[in-house]
């Protein structure tokens, strides 16, 4: 079978796909990356329909299963095929109710089963190293800039994104808590350690102090004063880790997040209150730091329950 798109249905479902970004990105206020990534799953959902003379407006279960299928061939990982067909699921219901499809041809499709990976922390003394090590880089900016990244990282449990972004005006004043509109519009208020306010407020004197600094509204600009790439902060994490001796593979932003719920949760934090710092939608998704920590669960039993233990109420 050749997997070749056919000019005529490739044009109506090209146009399909574009309607349906621009509602997701207009309803749900998706950040670009996750825009770009429902774009590349349909098209190549397109591409493999051709293949089987169909289209993402015309096509049945089978289909799609027949499109399955040949991802797996191309050897795509049950996860990877996974969030695929997460995306066509919405893209079809958005297609059905919108009114350019009579049905939802993936009610009739099952997910891969994908293994649960379980989010891998560091210890709380390694932040430590990672935060002293900052006072090796080159420069006093760099220096300065990747502390301050740090501590309100490990304080807030940001995701990178909303990191890099984060302005000046969120800062000024010395707040207790700074205010975050995260992934899919969602709106969270994060409180700010006393360590973290201070490390905030000392580092603000400091790039006002900087000229390539003064007409940027980003609290951790780049060098040239414009926003911070993901893959530049990666990069700084990457350096201190070699300076503080800990494997680079286990260090990442996304890695100092799964460090603070985690060890939020080993100092007592309920989960409900971790899923709200990390603005989680879904209890479901926050509920997976528990397996790293099952100790921690029995321990709050054993403390809790009236009946746990037989010194209770003694």
């Amino acid at each position: 079978m050749t997997h070749g798109v056919e000019k005529s249905s490739t044009g109506l479902s090209q146009s399909l796909i574009e309607k349906f970004i621009q509602t997701i990105s207009a309803v749900r206020a998706s950040s670009d990356n996750t825009l770009m990534a429902y774009r590349r799953d349909l098209l190549d959902c397109e591409q493999g329909l051709a293949g089987y003379r169909s289209n993402l407006k015309d096509c049945n279960a089978k289909d799609l299963r027949k499109v399955i299928s040949w991802w797996h061939e191309r050897g795509l990982s049950s996860r990877s095929v996974g969030r695929r067909l997460s995306t066509i699921r919405q893209f079809m219901l958005w297609a059905v109710e919108s009114g350019f499809r009579a049905n939802n041809p993936t009610h009739w499709i099952d997910n891969p089963s994908v293994p649960k990976t379980l989010p891998k922390s560091l210890t709380e003394i390694e932040i430590k190293e990672l935060i002293e090590a900052t006072s090796t880089l080159p420069s006093k900016t760099e220096a300065f800039r990747a502390r301050a990244m740090l501590e309100i990282l490990y304080a807030t449990g940001l995701r990178v994104s909303e990191l890099i972004n984060l302005k000046v005006n969120q800062f000024k004043r010395n707040p207790e808590v700074i205010f975050i509109i995260g992934k899919g519009g969602r709106e969270r208020i994060l409180p700010l350690g006393e360590m973290a306010r201070d490390v905030a407020q000392r580092w603000l004197e400091f790039r006002d102090a900087e000229k390539n600094f003064l007409l940027s509204d980003l609290m951790f600009p780049d060098d040239a004063g414009t926003k911070m790439s993901r893959q530049k902060f990666s990069q700084i994490l990457k350096k201190l880790a070699s300076f503080s001796g800990i494997d680079k593979s286990r260090v990442s932003p996304h890695k100092l997040r799964h460090s603070f719920a985690s060890h939020m949760l080993n100092r007592g934090a309920d989960l409900r209150s971790i899923q709200s710092l990390l603005g989680h939608a879904s209890i479901s998704t926050t509920q997976i730091y528990t397996a790293t920590r099952p100790e921690r669960l029995s321990g709050l039993v054993k403390n809790a329950h009236p009946l746990a233990s037989s010194q209770q109420d003694k």
